[in-house]
């Protein structure tokens, strides 16, 4: 890397040419040059539009409810309030470890651009590679899972109006998938320069929503003893023991709180990115999870019957739970709609963080036909044919086992597995950048002195929470039962490592060879 001093920056800042509609501030141009990297997409998201995005795309009260099967076959209701509570507690390391890393390097590559600068430089190309693909692969079964979980939850309100007529076809959730990732795929492009705006009113209808699905719960909900929430654990997946049970429910909370980084793909359009991105994940991360855990613990005490609610026809124990709680199938109708367009707006979310994904790995010659998905529609000012890519595989993915619990288990296990295992690589990175007392850029939003034991901790519960991701829901397991997000995840690096050996190994180099040193620290 070479050696500039600041006063080359400034001045190359300065004369610097870029669009009005385009234009960040002047750290925003620091950074950007820092990088190596020219300003090509529109800087139109500020705090609250960054919060909204995440905050939406995380979807952490509306994940508890639609996830809510993980901690109830595996730690029933105390089980999965503590397991929560844990989960949160652990994840908000994580959170901020990258939130500093953000700050010190806001680029639309994220983890694997992380990777690629932090990393011993003898591991820098082959590690930030496989990071690279790893986060493509976690992206896109992220839109998979959401469009997925919508689909479901239409198919389940038709089940609940129309108990005697409806019969279901898995096809009906195939046709219905491609359809929800379709009108993503639309919004992100004729009205992708309206999403800050778009988001920051979803996020309105977010906060709303969750008082709209809990009081109904509190008021007509019966009445139980809190002993018998709090003090129930349970071990129903068949594992012999209420501590590993709730280790294996771990799944459903991480992926209520799983996904802080999606606005760091989004970071080359967002304005003073270095400030307002941290600021955003870590807000995002007080707001979800709160609301996350209010709404767990109301699920807990309106849950009834767990054995009923998850042998529910409808797909999902909490339409179950909203059906028994309101005695209406028009109140259960209307709450769940209200899950379904949250969990519809958090797939448009996902859309443009994977297109932005697939647009950085590209334009650092990562993928296949990189030139390709690198180019910037300039119509629309989005990576349109990243985003096209991305309809094609989630597509393909909705053939997977199509209209089976299993499927939408093993998708967002999958997902979880493959962006912990990014988050996982990156923060290892910098706490041995920082062991060896190696410099690191400048963080406008640090936690100074304890950034070494919060990475740390974060390494550690990474760790856990990874193992764990991979477990199935029960113990005994047959073909139907299994996760097969291992193997899913095993070939993906598989055939990433194969594609380096031949081929990308000439042509990547990663991010690196591009970064200028400034001061660092």
């Amino acid at each position: 890397m070479g050696q500039d001093s600041g006063i080359m920056l400034t001045e190359r800042s300065k004369h610097e040419d870029v669009s009005p509609q385009k234009e960040g501030t002047a750290q925003d141009k620091e950074d950007m040059w820092r990088v190596g990297r020219d300003q090509e997409l529109n800087r139109n998201f500020r705090f609250l539009s960054v919060l909204g995005f995440t905050a939406v795309l995380m979807c952490t009260w509306e994940a508890v409810l639609f996830g809510s099967s993980y901690g109830l076959l595996n730690g029933g209701k105390g089980g999965m309030i503590y397991t929560y509570l844990g989960a949160l507690v652990g994840f908000s390391f994580v959170i901020l470890s990258m939130a500093e890393m953000a700050s010190m390097a806001p680029t639309s590559g994220g983890q694997y651009h992380w990777v690629s600068e932090f990393a011993p430089p003898g591991s820098q190309a082959i590690l930030s590679y496989i990071t690279g693909w790893i986060c493509v692969l976690g992206w896109h079964t992220g839109i998979a899972g959401c469009c997925y979980t919508v689909a479901n939850m239409m198919v389940g309100v038709v089940a609940i109006n129309y108990p005697e007529t409806y019969v279901y076809e898995p096809w009906h959730v195939t046709l219905l998938v491609i359809a929800v990732a379709l009108v993503a795929l639309l919004f992100n492009t004729f009205l992708a320069q309206r999403l800050p705006l778009i988001e920051g009113i979803i996020l309105i209808v977010h906060c709303f929503g969750f008082f709209g699905i809990l009081i109904p719960l509190w008021v007509l909900s019966p009445k139980v003893p809190a002993s018998d929430v709090f003090g129930s654990i349970e071990d129903r997946g068949g594992w012999g023991n209420n501590g590993l049970a709730c280790l294996v429910g771990l799944t459903g909370p991480i992926y209520a709180l799983i996904g802080p980084d999606s606005a760091v793909h989004m970071s080359e359009e967002i304005r003073d990115a270095s400030r307002v991105l941290p600021m955003g994940m870590v807000w995002t991360l007080i707001l979800n999870g709160s609301t996350g855990f209010v709404m767990i613990v109301t699920l807990a005490f309106c849950v009834g019957n767990i054995d009923e609610v998850l042998a529910s026809e409808t797909g999902f124990p909490f339409i179950q739970v909203f059906l028994n709680a309101t005695g209406s199938v028009s109140a259960a109708t209307g709450m769940t709609v209200v899950i379904m367009v949250m969990q519809f707006c958090a797939a448009i979310s996902n859309v443009a963080t994977t297109s932005r994904q697939i647009y950085s790995f590209a334009r650092d010659k990562g993928l296949p036909f990189s030139d390709f998905f690198a180019q910037v529609n300039p119509t629309f000012t989005v990576p349109l044919n990243a985003l096209c890519v991305s309809l094609v595989i989630v597509c393909l993915l909705s053939l997977i086992n199509i209209g089976s619990s299993v499927a939408f288990n093993a998708i967002m296990s999958l997902g979880t597995a493959a962006l912990l295992s990014s988050y996982l690589i990156s923060i290892t990175c910098v706490r041995i950048r920082r062991w060896r007392n190696q410099p690191l850029p400048p963080a406008r939003w640090s936690m100074g002195k304890f950034t070494p034991i919060c990475d740390t901790i974060s390494i550690l519960v990474l760790l856990i929470i990874w193992l764990f991701s991979f477990f199935p829901l029960t113990k005994e397991v047959d073909a139907k039962t299994m996760n097969w997000g291992v193997a899913i995840f095993g070939g993906v690096v598989i055939v990433s490592l194969g594609y380096y050996m031949l081929h990308a190994r000439k042509v990547y180099k990663g991010p690196v060879t591009r970064v200028k040193m400034t001061h660092q620290r």
